[in-house]
């Protein structure tokens, strides 16, 4: 019963509200997006069943995570995934002033560019969270919002939620979030191989971060 009292998508009208966001994948293929990374605990392992998948991701890192692992933000990059801006501290959004929000998403931003030499083109709010401020600030820096159409729960670090969220409300042009950091590191290979044989078995396709947010 509690599985079906969860919001696995973004209710429709948020989504009216802000119709400059990216909610869903632009050409019906299905893009895994992993928020709040780089982690040694998870990074490692997600991109290895990525790469046994071949799957091409998307990557929302947080600066703070960033400054601590940029070997990791390398080799996510070597792998051929893109990375993406998830603010510098990682805070909700939705209570911080104009200056402290737009330091949180440039911080982030510059930390990016001097690992991969040019900046994101991507964000994403923590928690899902934002506003009026978030969304002109993330224009402001000349990054795409992209949320999701499937949260899957992961970091609740309970498989049964993520087969039901899979099960349930994966579509054929879905934004799938799922995260890379220490909460789903007991679950996070299992998921993404339940739901890439999910996917395959429902004759959908997985798109690369260049296919689904044009």
């Amino acid at each position: 019963m509690l599985d079906r009292l969860r919001v696995y998508s973004p209710p429709s009208f948020v989504m009216k509200l802000f119709p400059e966001f990216v909610w869903e994948c632009s050409n019906e293929k299905i893009l895994f997006t992993f928020d709040d990374g780089p982690n040694p605990e998870t990074t490692p392992i997600i991109l290895k069943t990525l790469s046994d998948k071949k799957i091409k991701a998307v990557f929302f890192l947080v600066g703070q995570n960033i400054e601590r692992y940029k070997s990791l933000v390398s080799e996510t990059i070597s792998e051929g995934h893109e990375i993406a801006n998830h603010t510098y501290s990682h805070y909700d959004v939705w209570g911080l002033n104009r200056k402290k929000i737009n330091f949180e998403i440039k911080k982030c931003s510059q930390l990016i560019e001097e690992v991969q030499g040019k900046p994101p083109r991507m964000f994403r709010p923590p928690h899902n969270r934002f506003n009026l401020w978030t969304a002109a600030t993330s224009q402001k820096n000349n990054l795409k919002c992209v949320i999701w159409s499937l949260l899957t729960y992961d970091y609740k670090n309970d498989l049964n939620i993520v087969k039901f969220a899979g099960e349930r409300y994966i579509a054929k042009n879905s934004v799938v979030v799922l995260h890379d950091s220490i909460k789903s590191k007991d679950i996070i290979v299992d998921s993404i191989n339940f739901l890439a044989d999910q996917i395959e078995h429902r004759e959908f396709q997985i798109g690369k971060p260049s296919e689904c947010l044009n």
